[in-house]
């Protein structure tokens, strides 16, 4: 990424605000709203927050992990569906759980070198309407047939003496499994769980704080001006969050089973559910912040994407990219006075907590003498995070940043670090400043 701006220069870009849907709990009010109709929703909404004319939109870009197949270019979907120039261009990216967050810092990063003033980005998934396919011995069998013109019904007729229902009819289930593995994220987070000594108690005792922390910033209005009320389909309003559970307790927790081994440690209650929701933020230059009389809530100081083999510990890249974030912006764990991570499981939060006090991580995973500091779980996620709030991939990062961003202007202080885990073995970290 380009080397990081004083925070004078006019050309820096800086996050003028951001709004969200509620998160809900997949195949709940929003399964008849596809990632079209969620995304659509948030851009409006940050619209008429902001008060920006629509004709101001230089691009629009947005992330997103599960896209439908028919219609992959979701940004320029969204375009058309929010009421935005039809003449907008817009794009799509996908880095799974870091889509969003990649759309962010590509709007950041356009706007820095000049070829936008004014950028919308955003991300979100709906879960309920993940694509169900069929397997593909059947599309093999088949498409020969489909294909050709000259395909008649004996053609068809003789498909069936081909075609097993057991292994060519009955759809695939959708899981988070590792492609190049073949291995669900949850069991590589219980591995990495035994790895770093990481007990049942300690992730319920995660998992309840987050749920505490979620429902007091919930109760308190703290998430007022970022999340949007939205129409369902079923003609009810939907104005908050509701997967945070204010009787997620120690004692509730332990009760439940795990979930990805017969001894494991990782519970549906300490690990993120399947969400559908969404969220956008309005990114411009500084100047033209300054002409549309808009005032700034941050800006990026840096970022660091990494990647480590998804075979080993998939989910511990947040303790390498947030080091390095830190780095490129000149600055140690001391100097941040808020921490956002993103919690895929609680197992998984506080692997990468202890990785970043580990001085043999350092040396063997980032080429470092030294550990990048230490950091308990009290310390971070201060309203919450993906445990009780939910995870809609895509969309994860723009809360994160969001509610960072929000809480640095609320409570005046200067630096937020974020970071976030995602499939593929991948990772993002990212400071960014009060402005």
């Amino acid at each position: 990424m380009p080397p990081s701006k004083s925070s004078s220069d006019m050309r820096r870009a800086v996050i003028i605000d951001g709004v969200r849907t509620p998160f809900l709990r997949a195949f709940g009010a929003f399964t008849r709203l596809d990632t079209i109709a969620l995304g659509a929703a948030a851009v409006r909404a940050l619209l008429d927050k902001t008060g920006l004319p629509p004709e101001e939109v230089g691009s629009l870009i947005w992330g997103g992990a599960i896209l439908p197949g028919a219609t992959p270019n979701v940004g320029r979907e969204i375009v058309l569906d929010a009421g935005l120039p039809r003449t907008l261009e817009a794009s799509t990216v996908s880095r799974a759980c870091s889509s969003g967050f990649l759309a962010v810092t590509q709007a950041v990063a356009a706007i820095e070198r000049g070829e936008a003033d004014v950028v919308i980005a955003g991300g979100g998934d709906s879960t309920s309407n993940a694509e169900v396919t069929l397997p593909p011995s059947f599309v093999h069998k088949m498409a020969p047939v489909a294909m050709s013109a000259k395909s008649g019904v004996l053609d068809y007729l003789g498909l069936l003496g081909k075609i097993s229902i057991r292994k060519d009819l009955i759809p695939r289930r959708p899981s988070i499994r590792e492609r190049s593995t073949g291995e669900l994220m949850g069991e590589s987070a219980e591995r990495m769980a035994k790895i770093w000594g990481v007990t049942r108690e300690e992730q319920d005792a995660f998992a309840a704080q987050s749920h505490a922390r979620a429902c007091a910033a919930i109760k308190s209005g703290r998430f007022a001006g970022e999340v949007i009320a939205l129409r369902a389909p079923d003609g009810s309003t939907v104005a908050a969050d509701n997967i945070p559970r204010e009787d997620a307790t120690l004692e509730k927790l332990a009760r439940l089973k795990p979930a990805f081994a017969k001894d494991g440690t990782l519970t549906a209650g300490n690990s993120s559910a399947l969400t559908d929701g969404a969220g956008a933020v309005l990114v411009m230059s500084q100047e033209k912040a300054l002409a549309l009389g808009l005032t700034p809530l941050a800006a990026f100081r840096s970022w660091s994407y990494d990647a480590v083999d998804p075979a080993g510990q998939l989910l511990i890249g947040p303790a390498i990219s947030m080091p390095r974030a830190l780095e490129k912006a000149g600055m140690t764990l001391k100097d941040v006075d808020l921490v956002e991570i993103h919690e895929a499981f609680a197992a998984q939060v506080l692997c990468v907590l202890r990785a970043m006090a580990s001085d043999a991580f350092a040396r063997e995973w980032r080429g470092r003498d030294k550990a990048a500091g230490e950091l308990n779980f009290a310390d971070i996620n201060l309203h919450g995070g993906s445990v009780a709030l939910g995870h809609p991939f895509g969309g994860t990062g723009i809360r994160m940043l969001v509610t960072a961003a929000n809480e640095l202007k609320r409570s005046g202080k200067g630096t937020a670090m974020l970071g976030i885990c995602a499939a593929g073995g991948q990772s993002v970290g990212a400071v960014i400043e009060a402005v």
